[in-house]
């Protein structure tokens, strides 16, 4: 028994249905990716990895690169999906802390590697069909799945480490298909169902929960290796839904070419791992005729919660807990919960949540109580429907002249001034009020907001204490390849503006 492999993968072997449908045409069934699967299991095998090895994967999206996900389920192995823009001294501190066995790498990449894999026995995996394991897979003979249960552990997730070393979140089965089978059921996903899949597969979103949620529910992608506006706007007609992140949808609004008419048949447009601002809802609305289904989750507990499949969709919030997930809001740095309406740590609890950080009990002790609730460093409210509105990270609270300031309610007011884009709100260091705020504006095309007028214009909905004490224009904000916002970095360019 192998819980995860048999509910994902093992009841499509038989299936010729398509699941992966391929940028230039053609697609690949359920039988021959499995199959594909199970060989590459028995390569990975004669490799040398085994049941609770870890096998860190820094390689390009591409079908093998699925079907490594699917070998791995199979055959026990713990995989380490790690973001393609890490570089050699930062795979370096993943291989070792996890003391993975094997360090996969693109095939281009692989030469300068070697040094820092380590341990670790190198190989590659390409895009085409390509590299050491791919050329192992061809000749292998399929591997029968392992045995595994529920708690064995299915991946590590690296967290971005922005406020110390980078922490590996353990994920078992039972987190992952628990999630899945929720999402199926909470979006209305079934095997008529062809996911427009543009995310990279490095990360929660674009592997636990978007292929995750197509393999449960017997649907098909369309397999993107990237998000381009041009190839989405393609694909979309063949299309039923489209997960993605705020990005990709300010994108798509910026294209004329996206009306009701490419776009307006899509029955779930999902959106995740970055804030939306309520602006890009309205627009969205106005021009699709729909609203975007935003949610919440982490690295940690892949979701929490989403906006309803049927009911209100509240631009700005995150929706209400998921089945089967329990929520609550304390006062930061206590167990004690607090009423509806009154902001605080976010907490969860329930089977998505994961084993905890590998090798550091002290991590884990901080951040995972006892009795199963995860303190996410998420600061958010519940309002009086049960709707979560998140308002910013722990670390990102400004405490300036005793009082606490939450940057998104800032941000809030900026942007919906005239020809602001998009802004964030952050704290520096200040001689007299230990923090100053600084507030970081993209103005909109062809736009030059003023800061004076926009002071002006905030000062009447804003107390004192909430108000930027300078403003910067800047032509973008730092992001990550999800497009989070990078405060980290603002703070660190920022850091010397009240200097004496």
């Amino acid at each position: 028994m192998n819980p995860l492999y048999d509910t994902l993968f093992a009841r499509h072997a038989d299936s010729d249905a398509p699941f992966l449908h391929l940028p230039g045409g053609g697609s690949l069934s359920y039988r021959t990716f499995v199959e594909r699967a199970a060989r590459m299991g028995g390569a990975l095998c004669a490799m040398g990895l085994a049941p609770g090895d870890r096998i860190a994967v820094q390689v390009e999206k591409s079908p093998d690169a699925v079907a490594l996900y699917a070998a791995c389920a199979a055959q026990g192995i713990v995989m380490l999906p790690l973001n393609t823009a890490y570089t050699p001294s930062e795979l370096a501190y993943f291989t070792g802390d996890s003391g993975a066995k094997m360090l996969l790498a693109d095939p281009a990449k692989a030469d300068g590697l070697r040094a820092v894999a380590g341990d670790a026995r190198l190989e590659t995996l390409g895009v085409s069909g390509d590299g050491t394991l791919a050329l192992a897979t061809d000749s292998a003979p399929p591997k029968a799945p392992v045995d595994r249960g529920e708690n064995d552990l299915a991946a590590f997730l690296y967290t971005s480490g922005t406020t110390g070393r980078s922490k590996g979140a353990m994920l078992s089965q039972k987190n992952l298909l628990s999630n899945a089978e929720t999402l199926v059921d909470h979006w209305r996903f079934t095997d008529r169902d062809v996911l427009l899949h543009a995310l990279p597969i490095f990360h929660t979103h674009g592997l636990f929960v978007a292929i995750n949620v197509t393999l449960m529910a017997g649907g098909s992608m369309i397999f993107l290796p990237r998000f381009d506006a041009d190839a989405v706007l393609e694909a979309l007609p063949q299309a039923t839904a489209m997960m993605g992140v705020p990005t990709f949808y300010t994108r798509l609004l910026a294209e004329p070419r996206f009306n009701r008419e490419t776009g307006g048949h899509i029955r779930l447009y999902v959106s995740g791992s970055a804030p939306m601002l309520a602006e890009t809802h309205h627009r969205f609305e106005a021009r699709i005729g729909q609203r975007i289904l935003e949610r919440y989750g982490m690295t940690e507990t892949n979701m929490n919660t989403s906006n309803p499949y049927d009911g209100e969709r509240r631009p700005g919030t995150v929706g209400l807990p998921l089945p089967g997930v329990d929520l609550r809001i304390c006062a930061p740095g206590t167990a004690r919960e607090l009423p509806a309406g009154e902001t605080g740590m976010i907490e969860v609890r329930g089977p998505n949540v994961f084993q905890g950080y590998w090798q550091m009990p002290e991590k884990t002790a901080a951040e995972l109580r006892r009795d199963g609730w995860f303190i996410t460093g998420d600061l958010g409210v519940v309002d009086g429907d049960g709707y979560v509105t998140i308002v910013g990270r722990d670390k990102d609270l400004v405490i300036s002249g005793g009082y606490n300031i939450y940057p998104r309610e800032v941000e809030e007011a900026l942007d919906a001034q005239p020809g602001v884009a998009e802004s964030a709100v952050i704290g520096v260091p200040h001689p007299d009020m230990g923090e100053g705020l600084v507030a970081v504006l993209v103005p909109e095309p062809g736009a030059a907001p003023d800061p004076d007028t926009i002071a002006q214009a905030i000062a009447e909905t804003l107390a004192r204490f909430k108000q930027p004490r300078r403003y910067v224009i800047a032509d973008a904000l730092p992001r990550n390849t999800m497009g989070k916002v990078q405060k980290a970095e603002l703070r660190r360019i920022h850091a010397k503006v009240f200097a004496r």
